[in-house]
């Protein structure tokens, strides 16, 4: 791994922007309704709890993952969860960068091969990874400022407007619990907070490591409550039926903008927005690939840079065959491959190092009776 510190605000500016990525443009908690915003804040609740076990298995062995899983779990099979854990990483880079892709092709450049717009994305992402860490933490200082702006602005913008109408998130669970609840586990809860697990290869770079817990769960509970605003803001605006058939409901709310007939068209605020969101997450995934793999077998990882990035982008050209098909399967993997390697491993590894502890503190009990 590189021998560079990060600062406090360099960790909390990257988990923010990698929180909010693609979920403040996309349609995030809609299968709950109006009761979206509920959706979330329950799901940010599992989401701290997730990164509480993320951050006490990094504090117990301070290595990246794929180190001490294989403390956990033993050589071999540590090394297959580690690569496991790599190829998740890498699945997870591929689907935002086809997110931005996706939003890019539709709303600005419909005349351009969305693969040139993601390899564009993928060199520029290569090329900061390659400098290394450090360059990383020092964008995302300055574009978590830009992104704070651009939400600020915009939704200025939509609110002198006239067209949000409050009472469209009424009545509060008018559909009951069930609904919310589906939508919670594992759709709120994994996506985008139990993607978290990916900075297990970043907290080792952080100054001060004791300010991990702090600065990560604070960052937790701020983008939650952007995100509650952002869902419920869309459904004033476009109504619940609309949001949850949309896949940009925030790219609509926007482009409904009219101020005197002079403020219109502010559709690139949207745009920016999911661009520097998804640039940071797909910087993040690719990096967690790269820095495990360089831990796993031993090599520089600038080595990995390159080779890495045409991997993501090939998965991205070949995740699906269009961007419905792209959503559908989102979807469906949050069901299954998100769910094991943001919940059901780490829980795992927790459990398995508490039954080890248990047995130890037995066995030296035995052994000072004896």
């Amino acid at each position: 791994m590189e021998k560079v510190k990060i600062s406090s605000y360099q960790f909390f500016s990257l988990m923010m922007l990698f929180q909010l990525g693609t979920a403040v443009v996309v349609g995030f908690g809609v299968n709950a309704k109006k009761d979206a915003w509920l959706a979330i804040f329950l799901g940010m609740i599992i989401g701290l709890v997730l990164y509480y076990i993320y951050y006490y298995l990094f504090m117990l062995y301070l290595k990246p993952l794929t180190s001490y899983v294989q403390d956990i779990l033993g050589k071999y099979l540590g090394l297959l969860i580690g690569i496991l854990y790599i190829t998740y990483f890498l699945y997870g880079a591929a689907r935002d960068l086809r997110d931005v892709g996706g939003l890019l092709v539709t709303s600005v450049y419909n005349q351009t091969p969305m693969i040139v717009i993601m390899m564009l994305m993928v060199l520029a992402i290569a090329y900061v990874l390659y400098k290394g860490m450090l360059i990383l933490g020092r964008l995302s200082e300055i574009y978590f400022i830009v992104m704070i702006l651009l939400g600020m602005f915009g939704n200025a913008f939509v609110l002198l407007s006239g067209i949000v109408d409050v009472t469209k998130l009424l009545p509060v669970l008018g559909e009951g619990w069930k609904p919310v609840l589906k939508t919670v586990f594992p759709l709120t809860s994994v996506f985008p907070w139990g993607e978290v697990i990916c900075f297990s290869f970043i907290l080792p770079y952080l100054q001060y490591k004791e300010k991990a817990l702090k600065l990560g769960a604070s960052s937790i509970v701020l983008s939650s409550f952007i995100l509650m605003y952002t869902t419920s803001l869309n459904v004033t605006v476009l109504g619940a039926g609309l949001v949850e058939t949309s896949t940009f409901p925030l790219f609509i709310t926007v482009s409904l903008v009219n101020i005197y007939e002079f403020i219109q068209r502010i559709d690139a605020i949207v745009v920016l927005t999911l661009f520097i969101g998804a640039f940071f997450k797909t910087a993040i995934f690719y990096y967690a690939a790269i820095i495990g793999a360089a831990d796993l077998f031993r090599v520089d990882y600038k080595k990995l840079v390159l080779p890495f990035g045409i991997i993501v982008l090939f998965l991205a050209v070949i995740i699906a065959k269009d961007y419905s098909e792209h959503i559908e399967e989102g979807q469906a993997s949050l069901l299954t491959i998100h769910g094991l390697f943001a919940v059901y491993i780490p829980v795992a590894l927790l459990l398995i190092v508490f039954l080890k502890k248990l047995f130890k503190k037995e066995n030296s009990e035995i052994n000072q009776t004896t």
